[in-house]
């Protein structure tokens, strides 16, 4: 038999990069050099090796090797790893296999937070195109303070079907990187240092524009009705088109299982309209994610909507939006979410990009603080409507978690009131601050008031706060 020597060669080398390019190991870009792991965890590591073949893990923190065997199809292996407590100390992971081994380096262990959502989230330090993060410039130049923050920043990416791979290593913070992280994010991860003072990974995996349907999976998006993922690939090039199941398949698929503390998620402005059903998807979105993750009740913490025109900022489409998300928190476990009604300026009506994302990232911070780690005495509970009792031409109001009353105490604006015609207008409040502590609400414009609103308009800045300057929540006693 006549056989060219050289075509042998070439049949082998390409059989050999069927894995990955290299007969050595394979690691996704999300376990790369400067990762954080999650402490006092059985860490879930993976990647790729010649299909049927022995890979051994050795972790620089204890010299203990772990071995586990590829797939004898696909090739694909994973385990988990032991972590000690947190700490500054820089460690390495050797992957082996038969071809030889692969090391990343320059591995803290702390505290890992998964962040999602659509554009509030993805937003980075430098800005978007004529919207600025505040204090962008003094953020990214101290950025070096906190080489323990670390973050991964997932592509935007879409896909019908699940896929293995997808873009994203790990940065540490500095000026040079600072930048491109998520505002948010890193303002959270700031914050969250600051608190325990151990190292904080950001996995940042968010999508703008982004609905919910677009991080659950094909096989619950079939139980909605209306929503039809199936539909919606083959006429994606119409241009109407929701883009649903696409960012669970491309961007968190290839991550899912990476041992995290928790969920962080700032999403909603895609959704609004959709009130109705938005907190049922929320929470099978959470609850599926949990599963997948395997790691039990894992919290999952998010951010109000914010003030936006939404076409109309004296409309309320948005603000029923935010009464959902609120509902959305009281039926899924281990959730919570922060008001952010304070947190935009009167010239941002027309910009859904609001700068103030340090806040937010510090709220985030402080109710993971309270709730996860169980730090004592963090102001995290917002005040919130409880009752009302109508009088006639006046409404008294009480409220949950305002023990120390609202302030500024010379004005309390923000307050409207309507009658049976469903017409509100703006209302004089008064405090009383007697135990139990009240407002009456009042207008010469009704005499027989039925329902009474605060800040419940697509955008309305919140200026009533507690004793820790936390807001309170927009709310309406009625149901109109």
């Amino acid at each position: 038999m006549n056989t060219n020597p050289t075509k042998c060669i070439v049949a082998a080398m390409l059989a050999m990069t069927a894995f990955g390019g290299s007969a050595k190991v394979e690691l996704p870009d999300i376990i790369s050099d400067n990762a954080v792991l999650q402490q006092n965890s059985d860490a879930k590591l993976w990647g790729w090796s010649k299909p049927g073949s022995s890979v051994d893990v050795t972790t620089s923190w204890n010299g203990k090797t772990y071995t586990t065997k590829s797939d004898s199809k696909t090739g694909r292996w994973e385990l988990t790893v032991a972590t000690p407590e947190a700490s500054f100390t820089p460690y390495s992971i050797e992957f082996k296999d038969p071809d030889g081994p692969v090391k990343i380096d320059n591995v803290l262990i702390g505290e890992v937070w998964f962040c999602s959502g659509q554009s509030n989230m993805e937003m980075p330090l430098r800005g978007f195109g004529i919207q600025p993060i505040e204090g962008a410039a003094q953020a990214i130049a101290y950025s070096g303070k906190y080489p323990g923050i670390r973050m991964a920043n997932i592509p935007k990416r879409e896909a019908y079907t699940p896929q293995e791979k997808v873009e994203g290593k790990w940065n540490v913070s500095n000026p040079k990187n600072a930048g491109e992280f998520s505002a948010l994010a890193y303002f959270f991860a700031q914050s969250l240092t600051d608190l325990l003072n151990v190292p904080v990974g950001i996995i940042n995996c968010a999508y703008g524009g982004s609905k919910v349907e677009g991080w659950i999976p094909k096989w619950k998006l079939d139980t909605y009705e209306g929503w039809d993922m199936a539909a919606e690939e083959k006429n994606k090039d119409m241009g109407d088109w929701e883009r649903i199941g696409v960012m669970y398949n491309a961007m968190l698929k290839p991550v899912l299982g990476y041992t995290v503390k928790g969920f962080l998620w700032n999403q909603g402005e895609s959704n609004v309209g959709r009130e109705n059903e938005y907190p049922e998807h929320q929470k099978d979105m959470v609850e599926i994610w949990r599963d997948e993750w395997g790691l039990g009740e894992l919290p999952f913490y998010f951010v109000e909507l914010p003030g936006w025109n939404y076409d109309n900022p004296e409309a309320d489409n948005a603000a029923k939006f935010r009464e959902c998300q609120h509902r959305a928190a009281e039926i899924l476990p281990n959730s919570g979410i922060v008001c952010t009604t304070d947190l935009v300026y009167p010239y941002e009506v027309p910009d859904i990009h609001a700068r103030k994302k340090k806040e937010i990232g510090e709220r985030l911070a402080f109710m993971a603080g309270a709730r996860t780690y169980g730090i004592e005495g963090i102001p995290h509970i917002y005040p919130s409507y409880k009752s009302v009792e109508l009088k006639g031409d006046t409404a008294v109001l009480t409220f949950n978690n305002a023990i120390g009353g609202l302030n500024p105490n010379t004005d309390l604006p923000g307050f409207e009131v309507a009658g049976e015609d469903q017409v509100f207008y703006p209302a004089k409040a008064v405090e009383d601050w007697n135990w139990p502590y009240t407002v009456t609400v009042s207008s010469d414009k009704v005499k027989d008031i039925k329902a009474v609103r605060y800040c419940f308009k697509n955008f309305a800045i919140g200026q009533l706060k507690d004793m820790y300057g936390l807001p309170l929540i927009p709310f309406r006693t009625d149901n109109w």
